[in-house]
């Protein structure tokens, strides 16, 4: 895939998860082996788990919306900063809603399977601190 291409799977992420909710669409964008070595405790593994994972923060977040603010591709990888906003309406990792506005920024790196054209792996980091000091648990 070259780097236009590349970029566009992952803009077309972004929508289908954070932005919206389609499970179909991550189905299709996503490898049966996919591995999201970023999460917490034990990683995310294939679109189900995507899936559960998304499905928890948009319970936790339910107007949570990510912008893109720079973006690279190159060989097989795509480099993203984003900005995720959201109210916190739900429990997020065991912490009761608060109605707080959170503002955070992440950087993550994501692999994409040349053969087919699917996301592969994810690494990234989320500005935990702030997010959390932002819910009033720090």
């Amino acid at each position: 895939m070259d780097s236009q291409s590349l970029k566009a799977l992952i803009r077309a992420h972004y929508q289908v998860t954070i932005n919206g909710y389609d499970p179909e669409a991550i189905d299709a964008q996503v490898a049966p082996d996919f591995v999201d070595h970023t999460s917490p405790g034990e990683a995310v593994r294939g679109p189900r788990g995507l899936k559960a994972q998304i499905a928890g923060l948009h319970a936790a977040f339910p107007d949570l919306q990510v912008k893109i603010l720079d973006m690279v591709a190159e060989e097989d990888r795509v480099a993203v900063r984003s900005r995720f906003r959201g109210t916190h309406r739900g429990t997020f990792r065991g912490i009761l809603p608060t109605g707080v506005r959170i503002d955070v920024t992440g950087t993550f790196i994501w692999k994409v399977e040349e053969t087919s054209g699917r996301i592969k792996e994810r690494w990234g980091m989320l500005d935990q601190p702030s997010l959390m000091r932002q819910i009033g648990f720090l």
